[in-house]
């Protein structure tokens, strides 16, 4: 199909480039945008301009945040004996809507996965075995999704983790094998924290 417009086949493009949108989605939110008031429409870029000019990653936990340090991490009334690791800020939100977990968080921003070009190298792998010899860590937990590329990741970690003088535990697998934790329940997933287990390193 043919666009009459330059500027409403970038749009278009840029819209479709956001993960599970199509061309043809992204030409019907295009075109309804083009129809509400200038003033909404204005608000919507300011918006999108605000998130990349102040959005931020915590220096602790690399979740993202208003400020330096997210609110989690400075919050003095959460454990900070207790390192939960998890592999994007979608399952940090995903712990937290249990309300089982009173821990910090260490965002890894991906898992281990050679096919995908992903090495240790490229996560905050490093950051977290820093993290992990400071004296008041007591526990870290191993959080990631129970897939194949999870599962290497962990025991990477875990490996590194191998001369820090701290507890490494995993969730119990009430998530089932292959899951996404952020898709996960919220009763099975808080259930699978409160239950979670030493990791074996196998």
């Amino acid at each position: 199909m043919e666009i009459p417009s330059v500027y409403l086949e970038r749009t278009v493009e840029q819209f479709a480039s956001l993960p599970g949108i199509g061309r043809k989605t992204a030409m019907r939110l295009v075109l309804h945008l083009l129809r509400r008031e200038r003033q909404d429409v204005e608000a919507f870029a300011n918006t999108l301009n605000e998130l990349v000019q102040n959005v931020r990653y915590c220096v602790d936990c690399h979740n993202i945040s208003d400020e330096e340090r997210c609110s989690i991490c400075s919050n003095p009334s959460r454990d900070h004996t207790t390192i939960c690791v998890v592999e994007n800020v979608q399952d940090v939100m995903a712990i937290e809507a249990t309300q089982q977990y009173r821990g910090v968080y260490h965002v890894l921003g991906g898992i281990i996965s050679p096919m995908d070009g992903i090495g240790p190298q490229d996560l905050e792998i490093l950051s977290l075995v820093e993290r992990a010899r400071e004296p008041e860590v007591q526990e870290i937990i191993l959080a990631l999704s129970p897939t194949m590329e999870g599962d290497t990741t962990c025991f990477y970690i875990y490996r590194r983790l191998a001369d820090a003088d701290v507890r490494v535990t995993t969730l119990a697998r009430g998530v089932a094998q292959n899951d996404q934790l952020q898709y996960t329940d919220e009763v099975t997933l808080g259930r699978s924290i409160v239950d979670r287990r030493p990791f074996k390193g196998t």
